[in-house]
């Protein structure tokens, strides 16, 4: 683990952030891109997924960048574990190709998004920040192309079915949701109060029975009720 930052470089609403994966230099160039930020801050590594749920039980980080490959308890079923538990951390899985069929698994999982391991510093710094506020979708085309290219044909959700269960308000935010719009955006798009919008938000997560927004998304193009 890296060390600790100094008091006075941290700030009081410090971003906590857990590394896991099973590389060692990984973890280290992580940790040092991390950890010259102010706001945020490296509380523990892992080296396999069973370490990463333990670590996430005792330091209770804000996010976790959880590698999808790892050994002997896998990232997908780490990330599984992880949100399952009470107040459960944002998980950020970790690949090397965006199409992957394991960022597909670990977002049905529950993971809020994915980042790519040849992100620019600065890329990966704007990811921890997205999903600790956890108010836009990260990749949102992405996300798209994934929940199209595992949409079951014939699924017994379709677009009449999801839209059935959403109010005309609630289908427009989630129509802007899937193109990737933070809620602020959403509330200047639709003219709305910032936290109007995030009662609608909620409430689609709700009635969907979706984790997060990223799920949510994921049903809205399987189901064929957002269409590319």
């Amino acid at each position: 683990m890296s060390a600790a930052k100094p008091v006075a470089e941290m700030t009081a609403a410090a971003v906590t952030v857990l590394l896991a994966d099973d590389e060692p230099l990984v973890r280290s160039g992580l940790a040092a891109i991390l950890g010259a930020e102010p706001d945020l801050e490296v509380v523990g590594e892992a080296g396999t997924g069973a370490e990463a749920v333990s670590l996430c039980r005792s330091s209770a980080p804000d996010v976790v960048l959880m590698d999808v490959r790892m050994p002997a308890l896998d990232g997908i079923q780490a990330t599984r574990r992880i949100v399952d538990a009470p107040d459960p951390p944002r998980v950020v899985v970790l690949t090397t190709f965006e199409n992957d069929d394991y960022v597909y698994d670990a977002l049905q999982a529950g993971a809020c998004g994915f980042l790519l391991k040849r992100a620019r510093p600065a890329e990966i710094v704007q990811a921890v920040r997205l999903a600790a506020v956890g108010d836009t979708l990260m990749f949102p085309a992405a996300i798209r192309d994934l929940a199209l290219r595992h949409r079951a044909p014939g699924s017994a959700s379709g677009p009449a079915s999801l839209s059935a269960r959403l109010t005309d308000r609630e289908r427009e935010v989630l129509a802007l949701m899937a193109s990737g719009l933070s809620n602020g955006e959403i509330a200047r798009s639709l003219t709305l109060g910032t936290e109007t919008v995030k009662t609608h938000v909620g409430n689609v997560l709700a009635k969907l029975g979706a984790r997060d927004r990223t799920q949510a998304v994921v049903l809205a193009y399987q189901s064929g009720f957002v269409r590319p």
